[in-house]
């Protein structure tokens, strides 16, 4: 076990830190309308004040929006010494089709299963543990550490969005973060690599509209889904070509685009008045996130006849480049190393905080326990050796300033 003293001789084990955290729900209901006790962050966060409190580490709860916060809390080891943002996020997906009791934390064959063991409450117990041990054995060559977890990390970002403005922006202060720091070590499902480099999400709706007339004598109205079809039929085409009009990144992989949701319609005995699908195109380091928009619009425009209109992104991708990052990322890569064997550097094709941080002039990296093969299954899980590890890994990468 990994532990570290705590006041009053007590001890705490990772493995029970990451048990009280999934034990908590903290579902993101991902634009649905949805409200109860199991969605949002609130009851995390509050658990993460008082962890915090209970060892006397300086902290703050720093209102998103209403009922939604960021938690930071700091270590500081000297005014001499560079600061290192350790973040995770308090967030889950739903639980919607999991095969196993989501908020039940079961450890079983070396594995412990629950929402969010992996995606990243893991990661979180793991930063959690070693910025504890650095608050209890204030190691002498230590970087000034800041702990962020940040809410909305699963649908529109509000969380990272308003953590990097302590710094970008006058109107917003922090006595734990008054400047900017060196360096950002994100938590994401891993396996221990060390992500330089990722895509970034631009997701936006397609409306078309028509006219709606009861379906018995369709030809009074305009199917909305007709016309829809037309223009999936059209990216389709275009998500066709996307590899030779945008040279894949060498880590990172091709740019890609795909459909996720659609939806139209009041009842089935009515022609649909309006028709709305959800895009998804996955941007590579080296494109501009909003401009990818006016480049499928423009495919568009030139094959489908029928009316249809782009509504504003409600989240604009930004893609993590490989320079920058480098020196931190070999400085990690040797600490992982020394505890859990060989390991790389590599480019994923999903998107983190890394890449908010690295646009708000932070150089940032990813790494952390566990598989993107197993965030957001029906029965999710993290292997505890993974779990230890990461802890030794990160307080390593933070007892040592540069």
């Amino acid at each position: 076990m990994f532990l570290y003293p705590v006041k009053g001789n007590s001890i705490v084990d990772v493995v029970e830190i990451l048990k009280a955290l999934v034990s908590i729900p903290s579902v993101n209901p991902m634009g649905r309308d949805l409200s109860g006790p199991e969605y949002f962050e609130t009851r995390v966060s509050e658990w993460l004040c008082g962890f915090f409190a209970e060892r006397e580490i300086p902290h703050e709860r720093i209102e998103v929006v209403e009922g939604r916060a960021n938690v930071i809390a700091r270590v500081d080891a000297g005014p001499d010494r560079p600061t290192v943002i350790l973040d995770a996020h308090q967030d889950t997906v739903p639980v919607d089709g999991m095969t196993i009791e989501p908020f039940d934390p079961i450890v079983r064959d070396g594995r412990l299963y629950g929402r969010g063991a992996c995606d990243v409450k893991g990661g979180m117990a793991a930063m959690l543990h070693a910025v504890a041990r650095l608050a209890a054995e204030r190691p002498a060559d230590a970087v000034n550490v800041v702990m962020s977890c940040t809410c909305d990390e699963e649908a529109t970002v509000q969380g990272i969005n308003d953590l990097v403005r302590l710094w970008t922006d006058d109107s917003r202060h922090s006595d734990l973060l008054p400047d900017k720091p060196d360096a950002a070590l994100v938590a994401e499902p891993t396996n221990l690599d060390i992500v330089v480099a990722h895509r970034g999400a631009t997701r936006w709706q397609v409306r078309t509209g028509g006219r709606a007339c009861h379906s018995s004598q369709p030809e009074q109205g305009i199917n909305a889904i007709y016309r829809m079809a037309k223009v999936i039929a059209g990216l389709e085409e275009y998500a066709a070509t996307l590899a030779d009009r945008v040279t894949p990144h060498p880590l990172c992989g091709p740019a890609t685009l795909s459909i996720g949701r659609i939806t139209g319609g009041v009842s089935v005995n009515t022609v649909p008045d309006e028709c709305l699908i959800e895009v998804d195109r996955r941007v590579i380091p080296g494109e501009n996130g909003a401009e990818v928009m006016d480049d499928v619009l423009a495919f568009l425009q030139e094959r489908v006849e029928v009316p249809f209109e782009f509504l504003p992104p409600w989240l604009t991708g930004l893609p993590l480049p490989d320079d920058g990052n480098q020196a931190w990322a070999a400085r990690l890569l040797e600490h992982v190393s020394s505890v859990a064997g060989p390991h790389r550097t590599v480019g994923v094709p999903y998107g983190t905080h890394a890449s908010r941080f690295a646009n708000a002039g932070v150089p940032g990296i990813v790494c952390g326990p566990g598989s993107i093969d197993q965030a957001h299954t029906k029965d999710e899980w993290l292997a505890i050796d993974e779990l230890e590890q990461a802890a030794e890994a990160y307080y390593r990468f933070c007892s040592v300033a540069v």
